[in-house]
């Protein structure tokens, strides 16, 4: 995840926070490794299920975020530039996956 500018994308909206986003996916892969643990020590199948409810919601939290900075600073600079609807339809291809995830 570099904050250098792509040929086709400009800083990230999120480089602002990258410290605070890399922490929470590295409190999150933490919980992956919880989950790993639970299952090899056989913990019972409803515990496990619960524990990956909360990763999957925790997941689901960062990928709004992201999506919240996309609109923020991506689509806002593309139509401040002109021709946001690129910008447009890969938000809303982001939304329809996070929708269906």
């Amino acid at each position: 995840m570099s904050e250098e500018p792509t040929p086709q994308h400009g800083p990230h909206g999120y480089s602002g926070d990258k410290a605070a986003l890399l922490s929470r996916l590295r409190r999150i892969e933490g919980q992956i490794r919880g989950l790993q643990r639970m299952v090899d020590e056989d913990t019972y199948c409803i515990d496990v299920l619960t524990q990956i409810s909360a990763a999957k919601s925790a997941l689901h939290s960062v990928a709004v975020g992201l999506l919240e900075d996309h609109l923020a600073h991506c689509v806002v600079d593309a139509a401040r530039a002109g021709d946001p609807s690129a910008k447009v339809k890969e938000a809303s291809d982001a939304i329809g996956r996070l929708i269906r995830s």
